[in-house]
């Protein structure tokens, strides 16, 4: 039997690395332009958020838990409560020919994310003949201060099904949802067939409407039509 639903909210947010009082992230269009952070292709709107999944820091999490609909508040997390201190060991040093692609142009640059085996880096400096990678967070070894703003409780059972899909599948354009007394339907539009992140997607979001609605069966419906003829 599946537990007792979850609330579901969604939040605005300005994130800073404190000690340096730099925005790193937001979903503010007009404060992301105004810190360089502006990127076309991720939607500015507010986040949904599940409270009691784990998926923020401790101490955010229980903020935003507490927090008064409308009301803006700050919270400071100590490093050791965010991402941690920084590794020295989780920087490494690689041949400058592994990252240079003459064919293409591609020359390292100090700033830009690499990924070497399953790790994700940074390049921290390129030297005579050699590439300083730091596989640390980027958040590691700082305190992070966060702004935010609940602007609502989502407590329709459509509306939750709806931004479960939003947060996990990046949109929720095209599908239809019905909560019906023992079980939630989703209807897929034509993408997810097509979709290769699809199919992992709907793990999280099976997990995710079980959590804010309650009930243990989910069913996704694909719907195949013949092409009209003109």
């Amino acid at each position: 039997m599946a537990e007792e639903a979850k609330k579901l909210v969604r939040f605005n947010f300005k994130a800073y690395i404190a000690d340096e009082d730099r925005m790193y992230d937001t979903n503010s269009i007009e404060a992301a332009k105004e810190a360089g952070l502006y990127n076309e292709k991720i939607p500015y709107e507010p986040v949904a958020h599940i409270i009691g999944s784990k998926r923020l820091f401790a101490d955010l999490e229980d903020a935003i838990a507490s927090a008064e609909i409308g009301k803006e508040y700050e919270v400071t997390i100590p490093c050791e409560k965010a991402a941690g201190p920084r590794n020295p060991k989780n920087v490494e040093y690689y041949p400058l020919k592994n990252f240079i692609d003459r064919e293409k142009e591609q020359y390292p640059q100090p700033g830009m994310t690499v990924t070497i085996g399953k790790r994700n880096g940074t390049i921290a400096s390129v030297g005579a003949g050699r590439v300083k990678v730091d596989f640390n967070n980027p958040l590691a070894g700082h305190d992070l201060m966060y702004k935010f703003t609940v602007v609502e409780e989502v407590t329709d059972p459509v509306e939750k099904a709806k931004a479960v899909v939003e947060a996990d599948f990046s949109t929720a354009e095209g599908f239809e949802f019905a909560v019906q007394d023992d079980k939630i339907v989703v209807t897929e539009p034509d993408i997810c067939k097509y979709d290769s992140n699809w199919s992992i997607a709907k793990y999280k979001i099976v997990s995710d409407l079980r959590q804010v609605i309650g009930k243990d069966r989910v069913e996704f419906l694909q719907v195949w039509d013949v092409p009209k003829k003109e």
